[in-house]
């Protein structure tokens, strides 16, 4: 018997300089008053006062929500849907990175299904009511989450990040304007920009892969590795946004319909025990996960090297595998992505909380998908060598390649 594979993405995906004007005619169709789910640098900016006057141009009444922070939380969440309610709002607009459009994205769902995030992390309570309508306006081109049916929401009480991964939570539209990523400093650039780059390398090879989603894993992986560099040195470079805010969404949507492996699940405890930001958390892992896992997605890792480095094609899978991992460290280095140590994490509240971490990795089902399947204590000594990882690359291996 044959195979099925599903795709779900949203039902319409806007993408292109200049899209974000369309926002307030596709809110129209679904609603008559909006919430919008923000943050205070995009309020500062101006993002948020634009996308009201695009909204009242179409005659949308307005309530705004500005309480998000880099990380989202079960805080955020019970604010703007309590801002939801009172206001009487019928269809939602995020504007912003993942935090806010996660967010909006819990907010959606738990508008007409009740209880809090907590209920249905694991899948322990599904979401069978149809959300409120979600128009989701990324401004950093790295989660993908405008097109993804995931939110990772941090449990403030329990200090752990709540992955859930329901069709129920995939917006209505997705609006891509290369533009709105401009004003995005080069930190952020970098940090959002490799974690697109972990959605679509994961993406291709997770054990949920599939023929649709390894094709747009592997545009995304071109697109990023090729043009992250330019749009990190130079922010105005609006062709460069323009190739990694699309490689973001194709992997946004690969890895929603693939699924994570490791690195997302070692991720997630780092964000949620030290506070920092998921693109950084995530490029903190890459090359050092990619290195455990080698050996079992060699053919794999050979594919991208042929990709992004066609002129070394000849190489076996093994040298194109380990090419593959030398690349990616000098990426994180031109990008000045720090290890653990780097960033600040102390060295003994991280050896109090790793045995924690390595178990709430696990939890969350992310390592499952690798294609070599981590034991905790595995995840222990990755965490180990991830505290104060070197991303330079061997002289050996950059003169073979």
């Amino acid at each position: 018997m044959a195979l099925v594979h599903q795709l779900l993405m949203p039902a319409a995906v806007l993408y292109g300089e200049g899209s974000f004007a369309e926002i307030g005619g596709q809110a129209k169709k679904y609603g008559k008053k909006a919430l919008i789910v923000s943050d205070p640098i995009m309020e500062q900016i101006g993002n948020v006062e634009l996308c009201v006057e695009h909204l009242r141009n179409e005659g949308l009444a307005i309530a705004t929500y500005t309480g998000v922070d880099s990380e989202p939380t079960d805080i955020h969440v019970k604010e703007a849907l309590s801002l939801f309610q009172t206001e009487s709002c019928d269809v939602i607009v995020a504007i912003g990175g993942g935090s806010c459009i996660d967010t909006a994205k819990a907010v959606a769902a738990l508008a007409t299904n009740g209880g809090s995030m907590s209920d249905y992390m694991g899948n322990k309570k599904l979401f069978t009511e149809s959300p409120i309508p979600l128009l989701a306006v990324p401004t950093t081109a790295g989660t993908g989450s405008e097109v993804t049916k995931v939110t990772v929401i941090t449990d403030t009480v329990q200090d752990i990040k709540m992955m859930v991964s329901q069709p129920a939570l995939l917006p209505a539209v997705a609006i891509v304007d290369p533009q709105l990523t401009v004003s995005c400093p080069p930190s952020v650039t970098a940090a959002t920009g490799v974690d697109a780059l972990c959605h679509a390398i994961e993406a291709y090879i997770s054990r949920r892969s599939q023929p649709v989603t390894d094709t747009l894993a592997l545009s995304a992986i071109e697109l990023i590795v090729t043009h992250l560099r330019r749009a990190y040195e130079n922010g105005n470079d609006i062709e460069a946004r323009d190739k990694v805010a699309l490689g973001s969404m194709l992997a946004g949507v690969a890895f929603s319909n693939a699924s994570v492996t490791l690195v997302h699940g070692m991720s997630r405890p780092i964000g949620a025990l030290f506070h920092v930001p998921h693109g950084v958390s995530n490029a903190m892992l890459l090359p050092a996960v990619l290195e455990f896992t080698k050996d079992s997605a060699a053919e794999r890792l050979a594919a991208i090297g042929r990709l992004i480095r066609p002129e070394a094609a000849s190489l076996s899978n093994e040298e194109l595998a380990e090419m593959v991992i030398a690349e990616l460290k000098q990426l994180c280095l031109d990008l000045k992505i720090p290890n653990m140590k780097t960033w600040g994490i102390e060295e003994e509240k991280f050896e109090m909380l790793v045995s924690k971490m390595a178990v709430d990795a696990i939890a969350s089902g992310s390592p499952g998908n690798n294609p070599r399947v981590p034991s905790e204590e595995e995840i222990i000594q990755l965490y180990h060598t991830c505290y104060d990882y070197q991303f330079a690359v061997e002289e050996k291996i950059a003169s073979e390649t």
